[in-house]
């Protein structure tokens, strides 16, 4: 006598769901008002009229309501054995760029302004790029490297700075006393910005827990503070590969420093607002932040 399960026609060939397609997955449909399904038991067709996170309401032609359980292939659509599912949420609010502006979706750079932003380093200009890189080609402002502040009274002399044409500088460590601080008095003017951060490098602005480190650790003085980093935090690394584990960390501005943020909008916002004594400018977004 053969065993339990077992046999000559082998296993129980109604064993298992019977809804389940022998090939291929079940289709997953989407929840929608007045979607007309039948239950897999074929007893009851209505059309959907509401919705919950584990069951559905049909309602028939006679305006007889039942509720029904979610579940796989739980329902017939057209025959056909299908999983109803919730719809996927909307988006909410408008979608926005990784500084936290409204996006503007294929949107092409504009032509770039007379205006443009002056950062202290390359590091910088990566991280400006990545962060407010759409807010600035939609803008149609150009960002450059000075490498180090000690020449900036010459470059801003040969900027000639004027109406319609403004020059707003991020600069590292600007902080009171500082010989950065003592530049820029030099060259601030009616139509010249200088904006900073009082950290020594920029790498500091990243917030640690976006980098996955506690803190950024003290450097010695006399210490280079890019390779004191890179060494007190274990990574066997140069100092650009260690940038680029850093820069690959930052999605939006929320993995920014505030003194950082505040900085940078701030420049922007200098280089594409309206002077008073100049023409505003209706197509600027800048408005549009939250």
């Amino acid at each position: 006598m053969a065993t339990k399960g077992t046999g000559r026609y082998g296993r129980d060939v109604l064993a298992g769901d019977w809804r389940l397609p022998r090939k291929g997955a079940v289709r997953e449909v989407a929840l929608s008002r007045d979607l007309v399904v039948e239950d897999a038991d074929e007893a009851f067709c209505g059309a959907v009229v509401t919705w919950d996170r584990s069951s559905v309401t049909l309602e028939d032609r006679a305006g007889r309501r039942r509720v029904f359980d979610l579940g796989p292939a739980a329902f017939l659509l057209d025959g056909r054995p299908v999983t109803l599912v919730r719809p996927a949420p909307a988006p909410r609010g408008p979608l926005r760029s990784a500084s936290g502006s409204v996006a503007v979706p294929g949107a092409a750079a504009r032509t770039a302004r007379e205006s443009r932003i002056y950062v202290e380093g390359a590091h910088d200009a990566e991280l400006v790029e990545k962060v407010w890189g759409h807010d600035l080609r939609v803008e149609g402002i150009a960002v450059e490297f000075l490498e180090g502040v000690d020449d900036l009274p010459s470059i801003v002399a040969d900027f000639s700075p004027g109406p319609g044409r403004r020059l707003g500088v991020l600069v590292d460590h600007l902080v009171p006393g500082s010989k950065e601080s003592r530049i820029a008095e030099r060259v601030r003017g009616e139509h010249v910005l200088v904006a900073g951060h009082p950290y020594v490098d920029v790498w500091q602005a990243v917030r640690p827990g976006a980098v996955g480190i506690g803190a950024w650790p003290e450097v010695p003085r006399g210490r280079p503070w890019k390779e004191g980093v890179v060494e007190a935090l274990g990574w066997r690394l140069e100092t650009g590969e260690a940038w680029r584990r850093i820069l690959g960390s930052v999605r939006t501005y929320a993995d920014l420093e505030p003194s950082l943020l505040g900085r940078v909008e701030e420049l922007i916002d200098f280089v594409t607002g309206p002077h008073p004594d100049e023409p505003g400018d209706p197509s600027s977004g800048r408005g549009a932040h939250p």
